[in-house]
């Protein structure tokens, strides 16, 4: 999503956030035992590893839940074995979804993603058909109040992010992939606390919605991705103004 749909759709989720911490816990949890299961159980050499336990803690991840993570992905603790998969698809309007899994079964994930798709209207695409509309950045989304441009510019830049972008009630902060790990310890370090961080495919074009029905089909399609047990981000190329959010 663009920034500005983004940040919208993130401030439209805190208001749920309760009732989804279940959600999130499952997803750190997985994404952990992976980080660890590849770069091992020491933060301190592992940039992956420390990135997400900083997103854990942020979210008030039990500290037992996070040790039995981790310590499944190094093997210490009996766990499941996950892969990573990507899914392309169209929504209504012929919005561009990419929706990222983090499974132990890939029957049923992609069961669950295509029937939402086919509920919604929309349709699944090969994997890989949506890479000419899509770059992979590091994001961080940031509250303006109390903080400040200059600030920010002096700390992600000085981290190696590429660009900080004010969208007025909140600041953008662009990096590539490789730099996401320092530009967030650097943001840790002076204590600013983005409200959502991660590696998003961010859209070259974006098609903008103004019909509240197609916005609402939309909304709800992403919605449903999202809720799925196996779904770790779901990135899309919309834009709706926030009055159609509700």
């Amino acid at each position: 999503m663009s920034g500005h749909s983004k940040w919208a759709t993130t401030k439209r989720h805190k208001a749920a956030i309760d009732a989804k911490r279940g959600k999130i816990f499952s997803v750190l949890a997985k994404d952990l035992a992976l980080a660890a299961r590849a770069g091992g159980g020491d933060p301190n050499s592992n940039a992956k590893l420390r990135t997400l336990l900083l997103k854990a803690r942020a979210a008030n991840m039990p500290t037992d839940n996070i040790d039995r993570a981790v310590k499944k992905g190094t093997g210490e603790l009996p766990g499941v074995s996950y892969e990573e998969i990507r899914y392309d698809g169209y929504g209504p309007a012929g919005v561009n979804i990419i929706v990222e899994v983090t499974t132990d079964n890939k029957n049923r994930a992609v069961g669950e993603i295509r029937a939402a798709f086919t509920k919604a209207g929309g349709s699944l695409a090969t994997t890989g058909a949506l890479d000419f509309n899509f770059q992979r950045k590091g994001q961080f989304l940031i509250n303006a109040e109390g903080n400040s441009e200059d600030a920010l510019m002096e700390i992600a830049l000085d981290a190696g992010a590429d660009d900080v972008i004010s969208h007025g009630d909140h600041f953008e902060i662009l990096c590539a992939p490789s730099a996401f790990d320092a530009v967030a310890k650097a943001l840790e370090d002076k204590g600013v606390k983005p409200d959502e961080s991660e590696i998003a495919y961010l859209p070259n074009a974006t098609i903008r919605i103004t019909d509240p029905a197609v916005a609402k089909s939309v909304m709800r399609l992403v919605d449903t991705l999202d809720d799925l047990d196996d779904v770790r981000a779901v990135h899309a190329n919309h834009e709706v103004d926030d009055a159609l959010l509700g």
